[in-house]
């Protein structure tokens, strides 16, 4: 058999030193994202899905509290995404969506790692304050999503006197409603469900705001969205959009490539560029497209003849391209980044960006020299 000069560059035993570390990478990534695994017939119930059954739990101190300030607005925040909402279980419903409130809250049992405990919004086991839990069950399985919202004091008693209400519990309850009203589940369940459609017509709505949209974007980044590549085209030619739609292509698989790879090299905005290249990069160690690569080692032996001092170099650009480029190994990278690596450490600059440029060369270096680790 045939190899080609990339395999005969690298002794057997680099190359197994990669795939052990690329199967080790995968697995990680994949239990972190969720600790449960859902079989093709739940991807696809999940993704039909339609009537959402609401229960809504909510307690004080002295007990129950009246829930149906929470049922309204999440039944509203629903209906915005073309959900019908139901709230009788005896009726047909496709996901049982589940929110408890509490003054004081109990203990939610979240693992210490794994799925969304990292996450701002993922249930925090310290936190023994005013707080809404939100999961959702399908066919009476809990499938592990877990989101909490909290208020902004731990102490409902506290903040109640310093507003000047006579019962902690209610005023516990009006916050954590007003929390509710803010935060985007919706748009969370729609991604977690993979109805990316719902997300698309939310996100072309002329009355959805900026950051709705910035929100959108950033869960399509995320997902497997290859049918939303015609609407993030499209959205590429806004002015106010383009980074947060740079970011998004990433999740629209290897479609996306060309047009990112024209964007990289036709755009003069430095930013933009910039967004680019990392999105390029996320789909090079997504995707291992040998597509990626070229553009941005082509632009690093561009400018590698004109970089004398720090004012020759653009330091957010190619500090983006340079992380980018160690995503994944493509054999021409390692020599213009050897020689970028030698440069920056001969010009003399300590400031933050430098050192940020520094740190970058220094680990894709690394990355593609596997060679220099073996040895």
């Amino acid at each position: 058999m045939e190899h080609s000069p990339y395999q005969k560059n690298y002794p057997k035993k680099s190359w197994i030193i990669a795939l052990v570390g690329t199967i080790i990478c995968l697995s990680f990534a994949s239990t972190e994202a969720r600790r449960i695994h859902l079989t093709p017939e739940q991807q696809s119930q999940l993704a039909s899905a339609n009537s959402v059954l609401v229960r809504v739990l909510a307690l004080t101190e002295k007990g129950p509290a009246d829930y149906t300030p929470f049922l309204k607005t999440i039944t509203t925040r629903l209906e915005e995404l073309h959900y019908t909402v139901v709230t009788d279980a005896a009726k047909p419903h496709d996901i049982e969506f589940k929110v408890k409130c509490e003054e004081r809250k109990t203990l939610t049992g979240t693992s210490a790692t794994g799925g969304d405990v990292e996450l701002a919004d993922a249930p925090d086991r310290l936190w023994k304050g005013p707080a809404c839990l939100l999961t959702y069950q399908l066919n009476h399985r809990d499938l592990e999503w877990k989101k909490e919202i909290r208020t902004s004091f731990s102490d409902a008693t506290q903040a109640a006197q310093q507003a000047k209400v006579a019962k902690a519990g209610d005023y516990a309850m009006t916050q954590l409603n007003l929390r509710l009203a803010e935060y985007d589940f919706p748009i969370l369940l729609s991604a977690e469900w993979g109805q990316v459609d719902r997300l698309l017509q939310l996100l072309e709505h002329p009355h959805t705001p900026k950051l709705r949209k910035v929100k959108i974007l950033s869960v399509l980044s995320e997902l497997h969205a290859e049918e939303a590549l015609p609407k993030l085209t499209q959205l590429l030619e806004s002015t106010d959009l383009q980074q947060e739609t740079l970011n998004a292509l990433a999740g629209a698989g290897i479609d996306s490539i060309p047009l990112l790879i024209d964007f990289f090299q036709t755009s003069t905005q430095s930013p933009m560029r910039a967004a680019a290249a990392k999105t390029l990069g996320t789909l090079a160690a997504k995707t291992g497209d040998p597509r990626t690569i070229p553009p941005l080692v082509h632009y690093v032996s561009t400018i590698l003849p004109q970089l004398k001092t720090s004012e020759d170099i653009d330091f957010p650009l190619l500090t983006e391209v340079v992380w980018a480029i160690g995503k994944t190994r493509w054999e021409s990278s390692l020599k213009p980044i050897g020689e970028l690596q030698e440069k920056v450490w001969l010009i003399f600059d300590t400031s933050k960006e430098m050192a940020e440029l520094r740190e970058a060369t220094s680990w894709t270096y690394k990355q593609l020299d596997l060679d220099g680790h073996v040895s």
